[in-house]
């Protein structure tokens, strides 16, 4: 049995030529193979549910189900789902909302292919994936110096969750949890979670839904 069996990927994006020229790219990785692709939104919830890729990439704009819809409903289907947004400029709050909706990474298509591959191989392993350029883009590192986890685990704070809750959540043992939250309280100069969740929706971080 192959040890290091190859991740499958979806592609989801409305324009066909990017998708041959993903499908290019990613043929040469001896790791990577593209198992399905879909042009809109709902194409890829059955595509989904038909191949159960290891990854999804996909755009934010497109057609009778856009982005952030097929995001929240594909974690719906697996909340451990895998999803790298590869998508043109995106303003600050776009970007945020893609994370908030169950994104793993975000990747511009004006970036170099090869931090694509990364950013697949990368978010695959369950970690999160976003480059300087796109933190920029949000805000983050201006904003608070949070990592990308910590914005998760603050916005698990902000609803109410307990530190069994969030690990549960992001698949953290709970010691990770409080570490994150120990540093999250040192980057924004604050003494206790309420302190950080008030601060945060003050400056636009995080909402409250």
């Amino acid at each position: 049995m192959n040890s290091n069996p190859c991740i499958s990927i979806l592609l989801v994006d409305d324009h066909i030529v990017m998708r041959m020229g993903l499908v290019s790219a990613i043929s040469g990785e001896p790791d990577l193979k593209v198992i399905a692709e879909s042009e809109n939104g709902m194409e890829a919830i059955e595509a989904y549910q038909t191949h159960r890729p290891d990854v999804v990439i996909l755009d934010l704009r497109m057609p009778q189900l856009g982005g952030l819809q097929t995001i929240r409903k594909l974690n719906e289907l697996n909340k451990h789902c895998r999803i790298l947004v590869y998508s043109n400029f995106a303003g600050g709050e776009e970007i945020y909302s893609a994370f908030r909706a169950g994104a793993s990474g975000f990747v511009a298509k004006d970036m170099p292919l090869d931090q694509l591959l990364e950013a697949i191989r990368i978010v695959h392993r369950g970690e999160t994936f976003m480059p300087p350029e796109v933190s920029a883009r949000i805000g983050f590192r201006a904003a608070t110096n949070l990592t990308p986890r910590e914005m998760e685990v603050l916005a698990c704070v902000a609803k109410g969750m307990s530190n069994k809750e969030i690990g549960a959540e992001l698949n953290l043992v709970e010691g990770t949890v409080k570490v994150h939250l120990t540093s999250i309280l040192s980057k924004l100069g604050v003494a206790d979670r309420t302190q950080a969740v008030l601060l945060a929706v003050k400056r636009g971080i995080i909402e409250i839904e």
